[in-house]
């Protein structure tokens, strides 16, 4: 004994419209809920972009050259025209030593002050190379951390360095954006160890802001 099988409905009939009209339905209510999803991304994403943006150029968030650390040994030694990564004066903290061509030790944040993103020191860039943020080619000065193109708002800060007697570099402090680099040191000193930073002349001076 078989089973009946039902005949399909020709298209015109009243069930065949009925899951027409109903798949539209699921569709249309589809595509609407794909585009709600699609539009709230996007304001939560612009939004979380506007008040990132925000809050890292008010200085909200944990600016490099915050807080002190102790001297750290970056390199035994560092040529002309070479460069070095590391973190100071905190391990969250990116940082680079560069010798420039003409000898002089610079040091600063390799975290851009526009969003962020890591700076790279590109070296064949003029005579001194630039450092440059790849997120929003932001760029700054290689001698002196100044801005001198694209979005970022302020200097990189500085991380002071110095050489010892064998060659070796220091890290020894840090100076916050626009801060004077003698200014950022006395800042460190007085929080380490306030009685050497009155010794040291440290006491009347005002560190940056």
């Amino acid at each position: 004994m078989t089973s009946p099988v039902n005949s399909p409905e020709p298209d015109g009939s009243e069930g065949h419209r009925a899951e027409q009209a109903a798949l539209r339905e699921r569709i249309s209510a589809d595509s609407l809920t794909t585009r709600r999803d699609y539009l709230r991304i996007v304001a939560t994403v612009s939004g979380g972009l506007v008040v990132g943006s925000t809050v890292v150029s008010a200085g909200v968030l944990h600016r490099h050259g915050d807080g002190s650390a102790a001297p750290l040994k970056v390199a035994d030694r560092l040529e002309r025209g070479q460069a070095v990564t590391f973190d100071y004066p905190g391990e969250a903290d990116a940082a680079m030593a560069i010798r420039l061509p003409d000898g002089t030790l610079v040091g600063y944040s390799t975290v851009c002050t526009h969003l962020a993103c890591g700076v790279l020191w590109r070296r064949d860039e003029g005579t001194d190379g630039d450092l440059y943020c790849p997120c929003h080619e932001g760029q700054f000065d290689a001698r002196t951390g100044e801005v001198t193109g694209g979005p970022p708002p302020r200097p990189l800060p500085k991380v002071v360095m110095v050489e010892d007697a064998q060659g070796a570099v220091w890290a020894i402090g840090t100076a916050r954006s626009g801060e004077d680099e003698q200014a950022g040191l006395c800042r460190g000193l007085r929080d380490r160890n306030p009685a050497l930073a009155e010794a040291a002349g440290c006491a009347t001076r005002k560190s940056g802001k």
